[in-house]
């Protein structure tokens, strides 16, 4: 137990850094990683841009060369973009799939031989509930976590033969300073359809995530996920007023399901 080796990305803050720190208390051997390094409070860090190749390819290496196994990888890496689609660069909008999924991406394709050479690993994607429901005026956003739905659920047929674990984790808000750090298309100067709109329902976002559950939520159930003999594919995590929209979305008819998720989305 005590020689497990975990790489978690997006260790800098938020919910990676606490996903760090908690597997770093259970006795796991902690490697984390984030674009300029990251102080650590006892884990090992790692300059590793998800955004480029070469650096994860180099990152992942270079663990392996050090530790000789690569046990689990959780993939926190990530930021939010605000904005009206219409509006939006599409330069901004591929920069923010590239770092919330592509990132993702690269580093599974990069730690997949070593687990599938020692017949073992769990691999832990760090989904939304807004990849399960469309977040309005934080649509790239949410497509960035839709595609990570269907990426990890179709990745976890690929690598179940050779042992190796994919489960899926969907916070809904969550208290960190992904708030303060989210980025927002720039809005024409002269008159804008959205402008009204974007500021109620990012404003109402805003103040649903400073009123979140902590991130150490989040890695409360990553660790479980983690030490589970039978990992679930899916996890959400958050109050319960937010984890509902997950089953009344299958449930209810699409009408009454958008009526009702209206008020809480700020449209």
């Amino acid at each position: 137990m005590s020689n497990r080796v975990a790489i978690v990305t997006g260790a800098s803050a938020g919910i990676g850094q606490r996903v760090a720190c908690r597997l770093h208390q259970q006795r796991w051997v902690v490697v984390g990683a984030s674009r300029r390094g990251t102080s650590s409070d006892g884990w090992a860090s790692l300059a590793m841009d998800v955004d480029d190749d070469q650096s994860v390819a180099d990152g992942v290496q270079g663990v392996v060369g050090e530790y000789g196994r690569i046990d689990a990888m959780v993939a926190c890496a990530g930021w939010g973009l605000a904005g009206a689609v219409e509006q939006t660069p599409i330069a901004e909008a591929k920069a923010q799939l590239e770092t919330n999924f592509w990132g993702a991406v690269r580093v599974v394709q990069a730690v997949l031989p070593t687990m599938r050479g020692q017949g073992s690993g769990r691999i832990v994607l760090i989904s939304s509930i807004g990849g399960v429901i469309g977040i309005p005026f934080q649509a790239f956003y949410s497509a960035s976590k839709f595609a990570m739905e269907g990426y990890g659920e179709a990745l976890a047929y690929e690598v179940a033969p050779f042992g190796i674990h994919v489960s899926l984790v969907q916070p809904g808000n969550v208290r960190t300073d992904f708030t303060e750090s989210r980025r927002h298309v720039g809005a024409p100067a002269d008159d804008d359809p959205y402008v009204k709109a974007t500021a109620k329902a990012v404003g109402i976002m805003e103040h649903d995530e400073a009123n979140g559950v902590p991130p150490d939520k989040v890695a409360v159930a990553i660790e479980k996920l983690l030490n589970s003999a039978r990992p679930r594919r899916r996890v959400s995590v958050g109050k319960v007023g937010e984890r509902v929209g997950i089953p009344a979305k299958r449930l209810l008819p699409y009408r009454v399901f958008e009526g009702a998720a209206k008020s809480s989305l700020g449209v």
